[in-house]
């Protein structure tokens, strides 16, 4: 039986990206089932606004240790309001916050890890992985192993649950969508588009993806796009460097679909940090070709040979033979393709929603 829960999210992050992304996600479906949401967000994040905008009930509190005691106050204030019966935390500091709280008013609490590198050692891992968290979900399998192995949670209190697709705002992508899109970047039609979308970080993998782009160079229709913002005066300036004539950087886009539609492989080259990539489920999804590296939840989209071709980190001469593989083989990208799409089907919304009522009922309902 499923209880109308009133939900709190917590999120100590202010940056907008995938992990942003999935607590909104996960936050308007469960609303659409008849439960209440509401997000703490730091103040001036990214997710503040987005779930503003999408008439969920918002609040910014300062998450860091400075402001912990004004923090403490306002999110007490919050429980008691709203009724809370169950908190979701996603970073650090707010689950230190978020935890201890929960443990004062006897509340469930789940710890949500979106990053799948290893945990701090110590204690305090210990208490937000073990005492402070009820319940932990990851959005890749690796990141459950990794918090099972590292904190000792008890296999059953922890659980892969990927971000879930949304395959109708897909579906929905028409063709002269496309062909706008590419007469806007002045690409031809001839043109074999290799690209990635991502929020720029470190991480991403953007300068092996220009090394690559450097060993191309003399390969005149292949374009390669770097789709998104974030921290990209690094690699523009990299790219005027070494003197790129093949590579265009598309900036922020508020519907990325489009431009991953127009592409003919898709890359995400990351080198830590990474789940279960929306970017690249969206891709398998519209039936491109992949080449990624084996981080984290990528290799279970980037299925070496299956849906596309793995490639080490750091490894720019391999992502450049990967490249020219798919793009010379037509039977191998078509198989590619066919495979991306039929396992992109498997990560569906319900599938996440579905999941995670579970773990809300199980956790609920014991306490």
């Amino acid at each position: 039986m499923d209880k109308k829960l009133n939900i709190l999210h917590l999120e100590s992050s202010p940056g907008w990206g995938g992990q942003e992304i999935r607590t909104l996600k996960e936050s308007l479906g469960f609303i659409k089932r008849g439960h209440k949401v509401f997000i703490a967000v730091e103040k001036n994040g990214g997710l503040y606004k987005k779930a503003s905008q999408a008439k969920i009930k918002a609040y910014e509190i300062r998450f860091k240790k400075a402001f912990w005691f004004l923090g403490i106050f306002k999110l007490i204030w919050i429980i008691k309001k709203h009724k809370i019966n169950l908190i979701n935390t996603h970073s650090s500091s707010d689950s230190w916050l978020g935890g201890i709280l929960a443990k004062i008013f006897h509340l469930p609490v789940i710890r949500t890890r979106h990053l799948s590198t290893p945990i701090k050692k110590g204690v305090n891992s210990k208490l937000l992985y073990g005492f402070l968290a009820d319940y932990v979900v990851t959005t890749s399998k690796q990141a459950a192993d990794i918090v099972i192995s590292q904190t000792n949670k008890d296999i059953a209190s922890c659980k892969s649950i990927p971000t879930g697709l949304d395959i109708e705002n897909i579906k929905n992508i028409e063709t002269h969508q496309i062909e706008k899109f590419k007469n806007d970047f002045n690409l031809s039609k001839t043109d074999f588009l290799v690209g990635t979308a991502c929020f720029m970080r470190s991480w991403k993998g953007i300068d092996d993806l220009l090394q690559a782009a450097k060993l191309l160079e003399d390969e005149k229709d292949i374009k390669i796009l770097i789709i998104g913002g974030g921290h990209k005066e690094k690699y523009i300036q990299m790219a005027k460097d070494l003197n790129l004539k093949n590579v265009i950087f598309t900036d922020h886009l508020e519907d990325p679909l489009t431009a991953i539609a127009a592409l003919d492989v898709f890359t995400l080259l990351s080198t830590a940090h990474e789940g279960v990539s929306q970017a690249s489920l969206q891709a398998a999804f519209l039936k491109k070709p992949l080449i990624a590296t084996p981080t984290g939840g990528l290799k279970e989209i980037c299925v070496d040979n299956v849906t596309g071709i793995q490639v080490p980190i750091f490894s720019p001469e391999k992502v450049k033979n990967a490249i020219l593989k798919i793009k010379n083989e037509e039977m191998l990208k078509n198989n590619f393709s066919k495979n991306a799409h039929e396992l992109s089907l498997k990560f569906s919304i319900k599938s996440m929603l579905d999941q995670m009522q579970e773990v809300y009922n199980q956790l609920f309902f014991s306490k």
